[in-house]
């Protein structure tokens, strides 16, 4: 880890309070300059960092840019629907080692990079985040327009990770740990557009592309790729004309009321949580929240 994410790091850890440049220093076995240095840079990146000659710096109030840190620091205090009592594999594999989380400013993919990595031998539990994709992906090889503002997301499982779910309910397991996310911290209660579009006021806010690598003499499944893409604070003036009347977004640009980190790290959390459930218990949560119940 670089010292710029090491500094990054330690200031979402510690971001309730100033800390002072000698204190962090001491911490992290950096010098003063090298402190100085990466606050610079997370500075020029767009972070805001306030200083005090007395207290020393403090992250602030108004960042929203994705990091790494911020995800793992969001995932320790996470407690929405029962999480922080049940957070099984798929939490504990992130948190278990270094660079599980690949955040990159923009892919044509992240369910392309995902599949990747999974079939180069990655982590059950490694997430691939981009902030925009020049060819986000939907079903039947549609594309999912993905311009910053978003929250683009895949997420590779294994079937350790999901031991009771059947593989075709994986799909519904991410469209109700989003809604919850959603409605647990933003106040918004999506519906579900069978089987994999989220909708808030009859506009769609995310979807849902699940993919999966088998082996090819017995047809097991080796592993799972659930991409999320949504809509955070978007700007849907900016979408192409076709897609202005049917999109919608959770906030409008620069008006949320929760970080693009925290609503990431419910999402897993809650992944982790319902993919212990059984078939039924994820299928009873997916039928209560369709839009049209049959």
């Amino acid at each position: 880890m670089s010292s710029k994410d090491r500094v990054l790091d330690f200031l979402e850890k510690n971001k309730e309070d100033y800390i002072s440049g000698e204190f962090m220093a001491e911490s992290l076995g950096l010098s003063r300059t090298a402190v100085w240095k990466a606050i610079k840079e997370l500075r020029n990146q767009g972070y805001v960092i306030e200083a005090s000659s007395k207290k020393g710096y403090i992250l602030g109030t108004s960042n929203d840019i994705i990091s790494e840190s911020g995800i793992i620091a969001e995932l320790s205090t996470y407690s929405g629907n029962g999480a922080s009592g049940k957070k099984e594999k798929i939490y504990n594999a992130i948190l278990s080692a270094e660079g599980m989380i690949h955040i990159h400013e923009t892919l044509d993919s992240t369910n392309k990079a995902a599949k990747e990595l999974a079939i180069a031998g990655a982590t059950g539990g490694t997430v691939v985040i981009a902030k925009s994709q020049t060819l986000g992906k939907g079903r039947r090889e549609h594309e999912f327009f993905s311009p910053e503002g978003g929250i683009y997301m895949s997420i590779i499982l294994t079937p350790v990770m999901l031991p009771s779910l059947e593989p075709d309910v994986i799909t519904a397991l991410a469209g109700v740990s989003v809604c919850e996310a959603v409605q647990d911290l933003c106040g918004i209660v999506p519906k579900i557009k069978p089987v994999n579009d989220l909708f808030v006021d009859g506009k769609k806010i995310c979807g849902i592309l699940t993919e999966s690598g088998t082996e090819f003499d017995t047809g097991t499944v080796q592993w799972i790729v659930i991409g999320i893409g949504i809509n955070f604070d978007s700007d849907i003036n900016e979408f192409p004309k076709e897609l202005q009347s049917i999109a919608g977004s959770l906030f409008e640009p620069g008006k949320s009321s929760v970080t693009k980190n925290r609503l990431i790290a419910a999402i897993i959390c809650n992944l982790s949580r319902l993919g212990t459930e059984s078939t039924k218990e994820v299928l009873k949560a997916y039928n209560d929240r369709l839009i049209c119940k049959h």
